[in-house]
């Protein structure tokens, strides 16, 4: 399964499809929101800086990684919604294909 999922990956990548030099234009709304979610997460790991640096018992400081690891996938979620209802929509309704295997590597990769 692993040799699959490189194999795949190997191929998005050989194509010449420019897929690593893309870029996306946001609202600056939807910029804003997810700017605002990347700053309290980074609030979040300085929190957890200070409090190893104050020597916070251990269990503490797990469950505020686990609020981060949280804070995180749901970024992710949000993000990847989004680039399928703009991005991978609009490529398929423009015929490339090449998207979809775009878009199963990244899936792949997010669930390692």
């Amino acid at each position: 399964m692993e040799n699959e999922e490189i194999d795949l990956e190997e191929q998005v990548q050989n194509k010449k499809c420019g897929c690593s030099h893309k870029k996306k234009e946001r609202s600056k709304g939807e910029a804003k929101k997810l700017i605002n979610r990347l700053n309290r997460i980074e609030g979040q790991v300085r929190g957890i800086k200070r409090m190893l640096e104050q020597d916070a018992y251990c269990t503490d400081i797990l469950i505020q990684v686990s609020a981060v690891n949280a804070a995180l996938n749901s970024f992710n979620k949000e993000l990847l919604a989004e680039h399928i209802r703009t991005c991978v929509a609009e490529d398929i309704r423009q015929g490339k294909d090449e998207t979809i295997d775009e878009l199963v590597v990244t899936l792949q990769k997010l669930m390692r």
